[in-house]
């Protein structure tokens, strides 16, 4: 319960809020998100944060804080997974069918794609903070 719950605080801070505004659907809420569309959504954070990293808006820290909290999580989907963390590393943030560039994001939100990228670096390595050491 830990695990899913540091794991929906990240996506709560990050890019729940974002998708939801971009879409005419109600965004799911973290603790909503079922196993799978968790792994899967964990998988495409990892992406972005890989996407932000090859930009040179953030460092190797939360990519590393990240692929530990899907490392906690019951594995998924692996086909899916892969196409999730895809999708985040060309910079497309994707969660349970909702999708948003992070120009698009950035564009809506008047702020550029560093930060946002600083922004989910940020939300990643607090919750980071929080998981148990190992």
């Amino acid at each position: 319960m830990f695990r899913q719950t540091a794991f929906a605080l990240g996506l709560g801070l990050v890019a729940t809020a974002s998708v939801a505004q971009q879409s005419d659907a109600p965004a799911p809420a973290p603790n909503r998100l079922d196993a799978a569309q968790t792994y899967e959504a964990a998988r495409n954070q990892l992406g972005i944060l890989k996407y932000c990293q090859a930009q040179g808006h953030s460092g190797g820290e939360a990519v590393a804080a990240q692929e530990k909290m899907v490392s906690m999580l019951p594995q998924g989907d692996e086909s899916k997974g892969m196409a999730a963390e895809e999708k985040g590393a060309n910079g497309t943030v994707s969660i349970a069918g909702a999708e948003i560039s992070l120009k698009d994001a950035s564009e809506r939100d008047g702020i550029s794609i560093q930060d946002q990228c600083k922004q989910i670096e940020s939300a990643v390595n607090e919750v980071a903070k929080q998981l148990p050491a190992g």
